[in-house]
């Protein structure tokens, strides 16, 4: 088993920081910030009030240990409007449900929050943190203190525990079918906007993973850009299918985008596969419900959720060490041929 990463996790005012400075015991730090009978009320008033001086926030763990509380587990997730992430928090709640957790959900992304935020608001109720955060995973463990951070889709740092997807493959999958179905004139749709004073590349992982891919195989292809909504997608779409009339295939950032694109192409009066192919990524179950029915690059949703549970499980029981080999885990795409390519 590999050893603890040196700067894992940044180190937060401990128990045994509030105690020195308050000149008390460990366990009378514990009963002042549980609220437990044994001290006086001046001792109580005292370490919380130097508590909070420090910064010492207590595990909601170590409180269960005092309490008897089960284990809480916080999911931030950015945006429950996307089917996506209801599907793999569904299963993060059903597996965790099952070992007997407690999950609280913060949905981050409305008013400008972020991860970090989420993750600031769910530390005081939980004992570890699963999330889509955008970035922040130093920060947040940070945040953290000792309590496991598992970020997903993100570079990990310093965080507990993380779990990737292997873009590359995908963009594989991907290119592969395009030249197989002999496509000549590509484009991908990206989410977010468009760099401004460069060249026009994609800035997600996903999207360099497929830019990689279609310039190593020598295709022609067109970088399209649009916020991360179906409407933004089809709109975006119509107009460079407007200016592009001979685009005879588009990849597609997510199967919500892709959703947008389908419309824009029926819009233009396109065939979908035989004028231009349409293919999405992550596997919903609305692609299922489109029409044409959406071939996609997808992710088996509940196997996630599952990975993510199992993940935490080992970092909480101490099974798996915090950063190590084990903790970092990759999953794969699948290409699910449907009617749309």
């Amino acid at each position: 088993m590999s050893h603890t990463p040196s700067g894992y996790p940044a180190k937060r005012a401990t128990i045994l920081d509030v105690a020195a400075a308050a000149g008390v015991s460990r366990q009378t730090v514990t009963r002042a910030m549980n609220g437990m009978p044994g001290i006086k009320e001046s001792t109580r008033l005292r370490v919380q009030e130097l508590a909070q001086e420090l910064g010492y926030t207590p595990s909601r763990f170590a409180k269960g240990l005092v309490q008897g509380a089960r284990t809480s587990v916080g999911l931030a997730i950015p945006d429950l409007t996307n089917p996506y992430y209801p599907a793999f928090a569904s299963s993060v709640v059903e597996l965790a449900t099952l070992r007997g957790w407690h999950v609280v959900v913060d949905d981050y992304g409305h008013g400008g929050r972020s991860g970090l935020d989420a993750v600031e608001h769910l530390a005081p109720q939980v004992d570890a943190v699963i999330g889509y955060l955008g970035g922040y995973a130093d920060q947040a463990q940070s945040f953290l203190g000792r309590r496991p951070l598992i970020v997903l889709d993100e570079a990990p740092g310093g965080a507990a525990g993380s779990i990737n997807f292997e873009y590359d493959h995908a963009a594989q999958l991907a290119a592969d079918r395009l030249i197989h179905t002999k496509r000549q004139h590509v484009a991908y749709l990206e989410a977010g906007s468009a760099p401004t004073g460069g060249k026009e590349v994609p800035g997600t992982a996903r999207g360099k993973a497929v830019a990689g891919r279609l310039d190593e195989a020598g295709m022609s292809w067109s970088p399209i850009f649009a916020e991360e909504t179906a409407e933004a997608a089809k709109a975006a779409s119509a107009a460079f299918l407007r200016a592009r009339p001979e685009t005879d295939g588009i990849l597609v950032f997510n199967d919500l985008m892709a959703a947008g694109v389908l419309k824009a192409a029926a819009d233009a009066g396109l065939r979908v596969p035989e004028d231009c192919a349409v293919m999405g990524m992550d596997g919903i179950p609305l692609g299922e419900l489109l029409t044409p029915q959406l071939s996609t690059l997808a992710l088996d949703l509940r196997e996630v959720g599952r990975a993510a549970v199992e993940l935490l499980d080992g970092l909480l029981s101490g099974s798996i060490t915090p950063g190590s080999e084990e903790s970092r885990l990759t999953l794969k795409h699948r290409l699910v041929l449907r009617e749309s390519a």
